[in-house]
């Protein structure tokens, strides 16, 4: 593929001169006379198709070390070659310290020039590289894992989301894995080969989100020294995955819902409509229709978003999976930290699918991390589990007495099951801060059923 480079001088004949050289090697040209042109065409629809830029410091008007702070603003990794014939150290360490590739003064010779060029394609193409090998291992991280009966359902039903072109809804409790579930339904999706750009709703300040999601033009408010592209204008053709929808504004609920029906929008500050083609996937921990009925969430949002929906079950309810994924974590980390692979030996693992998981598999993949860095030897034992897990699973479940509820075993089996239950569900109702549609879902239990079990048990639901 045809590399392009901008030449950006006010001197005809250097520009001249250049473009004859380059077009010699292969390559097409662009040419800007003054930094204003170079930045217009940046600004505009067709800047990707610039490779590497060869820019002169002394300009009219915008000098080229202010060009090169905004080409660097709006392209981070784009190759800039300073080019002049007046300048000084001063100078070129100036030009270097806001991400100058090279400093090569005139006259310069061809040859010189053009392996300059040629080393500084090759650096950004390394760079490339590195990002899609980031993105590979990240994708890696995102690695879904288990075979028990609920989680081979929710593959099912992430194989029939993902043949679909539809907006997804994703619900479920913190470190479920809805993200990974989202990098699923892309990866196997016809957009596969598209952009996969995620924004995490709840960590976007609101007089930011905005600028965050559809961009702005250079101007349009204090700070906004550049152009920035948004990430509903990054995702076109690919997949924009939302998460924790639930922490938007209604205000910026409003505009996402027009962008969905529309498919179009304007840069914050610009009146230039752009067109997209994104696919939306969301994702909340939170049960929208308990916000809607607390007026947080938009109903026309929740509908337009809500074509398919998956719950993404908590690990306590995938029996089994822990022993699958306990090995696989192990490798992960033992390679990230250049270790030896560790295996875990049967009564750590034991504990570790005993407890039950609170913060799910994101807490199960710290708490295997911290193992791998803690740990001493090539096998994970008892010793090595955090104290915490042991307590609360009763040291393992090897204890004479107590278990993970700390019920006393010389209980009669009625009143030790009684004890239990009581002990079972006044969790579950704390951890859903007393919502009982909520912890009826979680421990899949009928709603009607539970409100018996809490009367039946004398249990008082937390306020």
């Amino acid at each position: 593929m045809t590399q392009s480079i901008m030449v950006v001088d006010d001197e005809s004949s250097i520009r001249a001169s250049l473009k004859d050289w380059l077009q010699d090697e292969g390559y097409s040209v662009k040419l800007a006379e003054s930094g204003e042109e170079c930045l217009a065409f940046f600004q505009g629809e067709d800047e990707a198709a610039v490779d590497a830029v060869l820019l002169d410091i002394w300009l009219p008007k915008i000098d080229g070390i202010e060009v090169l702070k905004q080409l660097k603003a709006m392209r981070p990794h784009l190759p800039v070659i300073m080019i002049s014939g007046h300048a000084n150290i001063d100078t070129a360490v100036e030009a270097t310290k806001h991400g100058a590739y090279h400093f090569v003064e005139k006259p310069f010779a061809a040859e010189a020039l053009l392996v300059t060029l040629a080393n500084a394609l090759r650096t950004s193409r390394l760079e490339a590289e590195n990002v899609q090998l980031r993105s590979t291992m990240q994708r890696n991280q995102h690695q879904i894992l288990g075979e028990s009966e609920t989680f081979r359902q929710l593959l099912e039903q992430v194989e029939r989301v993902a043949a679909a072109d539809a907006w997804v809804l994703i619900h479920g409790e913190n470190g479920t894995g809805k993200e990974s579930v989202a990098h699923m339904i892309h990866d196997k999706s016809n957009r596969a080969q598209g952009p996969f750009v995620e924004v995490n709703c709840a960590a976007i300040p609101e007089e930011l989100i905005e600028s965050e999601l559809f961009g702005h033009e250079k101007g349009s408010f204090t700070g906004a020294t550049a152009k920035k592209i948004g990430k509903f204008d990054q995702a076109n053709g690919g997949s924009l995955f939302l998460d924790e929808i639930a922490d938007m504004s209604l205000k910026t609920q409003a505009k996402i819902l027009r962008v969905l029906q529309e498919q179009r929008f304007e840069r914050v500050g610009g009146n230039t409509t752009i067109s997209v083609d994104v696919r939306v996937i969301a994702a909340s921990n939170k049960r929208l229709e308990d916000e809607m009925a607390n007026g947080t969430f938009r109903e026309d949002l929740y509908y337009r978003l809500n074509v398919l929906q998956l719950d993404v079950p908590p690990l306590r309810s995938r029996k089994g999976d822990v022993a699958v994924m306990v090995p696989y974590f192990l490798r992960y980390f033992a390679e990230g930290y250049g270790h030896k692979a560790r295996k875990i030996n049967p009564d750590a693992l034991e504990i570790l699918e005993q407890y039950q998981w609170p913060g799910n598999v994101r807490e199960l993949k710290n708490i295997v991390e911290r193992m791998v860095i803690m740990g001493s030897g090539q096998t994970i034992s008892v010793k090595d589990i955090p104290p915490a897990i042991m307590q609360a699973v009763g040291g393992g479940g090897h204890s004479s007495g107590g278990g993970m509820t700390g019920i006393d075993l010389e209980l009669p089996y009625k009143e030790a099951k009684d004890a239990f239950e009581r002990a079972y569900i006044r969790a579950q109702l704390e951890k859903n801060n007393g919502n009982i549609s909520r912890t009826a879902e979680a421990i899949r239990l009928e709603r009607s059923n539970l409100h018996k079990k809490i009367k039946q048990l004398n249990i008082e639901t937390p306020s």
